[in-house]
């Protein structure tokens, strides 16, 4: 099973910006951000996700698109997830999630990893 630590949460002021962390220990085709807010279902935010043979893709929500960026580095076998304009909105705990592809389909996968979490709290 993929081993994923996260870092980088904290708080921050409305407008202000945070880079988090997901180091992983193994490789895997899908690597994704998730967050969960008090009272509310998880929800995914931001997929990376590769063939292993060129192709990749990545997706982000409605809700911090525009804002959020997700980026790897293969050589660290680390994702970042940059976030910018924070809203008070964006108020929860993040985590990191990885598998494989769902049937081999780039973009579609299975999270049978998670993180520990990290909070991210934005104030008015």
């Amino acid at each position: 099973q993929v081993r994923l630590v996260e870092s980088g949460g904290g708080s921050v002021q409305a407008g202000g910006s945070l880079r988090l962390s997901c180091a992983a220990f193994e490789n895997s085709a899908c690597v994704a951000w998730w967050r969960q807010a008090p009272g509310k279902q998880r929800e995914v935010i931001a997929v990376i996700s590769t063939d292993g043979i060129g192709e990749s893709a990545k997706s982000l929500s409605d809700s911090v698109r525009g804002r959020f960026t997700i980026s790897p580095d293969d050589s660290k076998r680390a994702t970042y997830l940059q976030m910018n304009n924070l809203k008070p909105e964006d108020t929860a705990t993040y985590f990191c999630a990885a598998g494989p592809l769902r049937g081999g389909r780039i973009g579609e996968c299975l999270y049978p990893a998670w993180g520990q979490g990290t909070q991210v709290t934005v104030s008015s």
